[in-house]
Parts: C-alpha cells; structure tokens; sequence
C-alpha cells in the first residue's frame, strides 16, 4: 500500500532526451477499445489546452500536481481520490468497460497491474518513450511495470521492506533487533517472558500482501504468469514453507498475535509497547508519527532479519505505479504527465515530501536524502536503512494476472489458519482457490 517552479519548458525537460523520446511523434495507437487520441504527439498534447483526471488515493499528492500545472500552464489536472485498492479498480474497470466517466491517469498498486495490462485496459507507455526510463527506477520497481513486452505504468512508489521496533522497549528489556530469523524466535520469547500479554509482533490475518512480503524475502516465488494463457503456482516452495513453518510455530506459542492490522486497537498496541515492532514497508514512517505520535520517537528502522547470518535480502510491501487507462480521450497528455510526476527530480522529491518512498535512483543514492534525519523515527537517518533494504529486494517475484480476487480470498484461507491452525494448510487452501478461479476464467494454472 502507500500510504501520499519555472514556466513551461520544452517537453525535453522532463528527462534527459537520451532516456526519452517523448519529443517525437508517437505511434497514436490508442489502446484497446477506445478512440484515437486527438493530439498524438506528447510535446503538442503539452502545449493544447486540456483537462485531465487523476484519479490518487496518494496524501498530498496535489501539492506536486501544482507544480506540473505551473510548468506547463495549458493542462489542467482534475485530482480525484476514487478509493483505494479493490475500491478504485472496481470503479476503473466499469469505466474502462463504458469507455468514459473514467480517469485519464490512475494510481495502480503493482499487484494489480498485470490484470489490468493482461486484459488491454492500458496504454502501453513504450509509444510515448517511457521504454526509456528503465535506468532511473530500481529493478524491483521497474519488473513490476514492464511486463509481456510493453511498459504499462511509470512506478511512483515502493515499499522496500524494514524491522521497526520500539528501541525504548528493547532498551528496557536489554535486547537488540535481530539480525536472523532465528534472532527474532530468540528475542519473540523473551518479550513474551517480559510480559504474557506482550508480542513481538503481529500478522494480519486479512493482508494477503504482508505474508507475501515475508515469502518474498524468503526466496519463494509462488506465483510465475509463463505466457498470456499460462499460469503456476506453488505455495509450498521452499521459501513459502519456511516462512509458513515459522509463523506457524511462532502464532501456536502467541509469541506472535494474529489481529487485523490499521485498527485503533492495533495502534493502541502499538503505541502501548504491546507490540515491539512492526516490519512493513519504508512508507511506514509517516503513519506511525501521524498516529501514535506520542512514543513515535521511541521507534527506530532495522534491516530485515535474514534466513542466514551475513545474508542481505530483502522484499517489497506495497507500492504503486502511475497508468493511463484506455479509456483515456487524453493519452500522450496523460503519458506525459505520468512520466513527468515519478521521474521528474523537482516532482520526486515532492512526491517523497509528502509521504511517498521513492522508486528512483537518483533519489535514493542522493546524500542529502541519505542524511537527512527522520523527526518520525527520533531523527534516525532510516533512508539509510531503507535505501539499502531497496538495493538487496529479490528478483524474479510476479504477481497473479488475477491478484486482486486472490487476495480477496486470502481471510478465508490462510487468514483462518492464523488463528492457531496451520499456515501450511493454509497455504494449500489458498492455493486451490487461487487455481480453480484462474481456471473457470480461461488461465490454465499448475499446481504441483
């Protein structure tokens, strides 16, 4: 999840014209089911009048949004916040469908896009240079928007993952963030021993995103899309069965507490020391001085614990991307906006300004970046700690063509489990359910 200048110049600014052949005139191909954009060329698009329509759930968002409109005074952009997640697909999927009422450009998590690529309902950006940009984006970022030979968003944010803990906590009961997983069981049990209503943690029974996060980082890939058609899945590969083998043994002792996560009662948890840390993704920060701003200054960001001591490996969690839907009467300006709001130095910094935890390069290898110290984490300079956590995510992890429903299902199945069972068995569960719908809608799925 995510949480949040000079007149205009020539189209060229917005990246180095190297990277960028926005400048040129594209193929106008307009996507599936729509009609031909009526300016095609990006940098003319840029200099017509025209409204577009951004549909964000991104906090702050359209501090940066004024910036585009003061560089290039002739578009105007509408900014909509029509739900977030499941909410604001739904929406888009309907207008796509109708071919109006829609948005020109919409925020897109990266789980969700393959099903929205897949399926034609984006523009392919590669028409519009953004090919280009692959080397101002981290990889992880960058193979989750170039996918079955097109470029179908620009990243705007990622999640690279992090272990937050309540450093006061840890002070108190003589302990220090865990370097390996077999750390984490070490200390779970000592926490558990300061305190029976104590736990180290908490995992949230109805985010199908958090546990694969941690599978992820284990080096599973349950989910590979082989082709158009071709679909396997497997959550009882090696990485997957380790972290479910884990969580398991660590949810039977409650050493771990299975409870819903971003209710006022998991944040009074953890702000009463209840829960001793949190590990999720670099946007996180933000929403813990906003919400427990009493005892934010207590916590602080630690690397991931590793499967094997010396190791550096880390995951996801959460993100998004920028589309342009096809349904979009506006495309080369809306391309042009994607492109200039999530590769643009001025517009990144912005963006990460106002809460976003950037996908660029530049940034996150910026020693200003770098040092500055994060009031949210008691003036911890946590860029450090998240920017290496970028640099060592695992490649090779897809998402479903059809992620959106897998996750809808994942309460049902793995979420029950949470509750004293069997992750594994959970994870069996899940996996039928994940392969019968991918069936029944025309995918050939295997399974092992």
């Amino acid at each position: 999840m995510s949480p949040a200048p000079a007149r205009r110049r020539r189209l060229a600014a917005l990246v180095p014209a190297a990277a960028l052949v926005l400048g040129l005139t594209a193929c106008g191909s307009s996507g599936a089911g729509s009609a031909a954009p009526a300016v095609t060329d990006p940098a003319a698009a840029l200099d017509t009048p025209t409204t577009l329509t951004f549909w964000t759930w991104a906090p702050n968002i359209d501090k940066t949004v004024a910036l585009f409109e003061q560089k290039y005074p002739k578009i105007k952009v509408d900014v909509v916040n029509a739900g977030q997640s499941a909410t604001e697909y739904t929406k888009m999927q309907t207008a796509i469908k109708a071919g109006s009422g829609g948005p020109d450009i919409a925020q897109v998590e990266y789980f969700a896009l393959p099903e929205f690529a897949l399926s034609k309902r984006l523009v392919d950006l590669k028409q519009y240079g953004a090919a280009g940009l692959e080397s101002k984006f981290t990889p992880s970022a960058w193979s989750q928007v170039a996918l079955n030979g097109g470029v179908w968003a620009v990243p705007q944010d990622t999640g690279p993952m992090a272990m937050f803990y309540n450093q006061k906590l840890f002070d108190q009961l003589g302990l220090k963030p865990p370097t390996t997983w077999a750390e984490f069981e070490d200390v779970a049990v000592k926490i558990k021993a300061s305190d029976p209503n104590r736990f180290i943690t908490s995992i949230d029974p109805g985010d199908a995103g958090g546990l694969d996060s941690l599978i992820w980082q284990a080096g599973g890939r349950p989910f590979q899309q082989k082709d158009a058609a071709n679909v396997a899945v497997d959550l009882q590969d090696p990485g997957s069965k380790k972290v479910a083998d884990l969580w398991t043994s660590l949810l039977q002792r409650k050493l771990v507490d299975a409870a819903p996560g971003w209710t006022n009662e998991w944040w009074q948890s953890m702000d009463s020391g209840r829960y001793a840390m949190w590990m999720t993704g670099a946007w996180a920060p933000g929403n813990i001085a906003s919400t427990i701003p009493n005892t934010a200054k207590d916590w602080r960001a630690a690397p991931m614990p590793q499967w094997s001591a010396g190791d550096k490996v880390s995951a996801e969690n959460g993100g998004s991307a920028v589309a342009v839907p096809t349904s979009s009467k506006h495309q080369a300006a809306a391309a042009a906006f994607a492109i200039w709001l999530n590769s643009d130095p001025e517009a990144v910094r912005s963006l990460n300004d106002n809460g976003l935890f950037p996908a660029t390069t530049g940034l996150l290898t910026d020693k200003a970046f770098l040092d500055k110290p994060l009031d949210a984490l008691g003036g911890q300079q946590a860029n450090r700690v998240f920017a290496d956590s970028s640099a060592t995510v695992g490649t090779g992890w897809q998402y479903l063509p059809y992620q959106v429903y897998a996750n809808s299902v994942f309460k049902d199945t793995v979420g029950q489990a949470m509750n004293g069972g069997d992750l594994n068995a959970g994870l069996g569960a899940w996996q039928k359910r994940i392969a019968d719908y991918g069936n029944q809608q025309g995918f050939k799925v295997t399974t092992p």
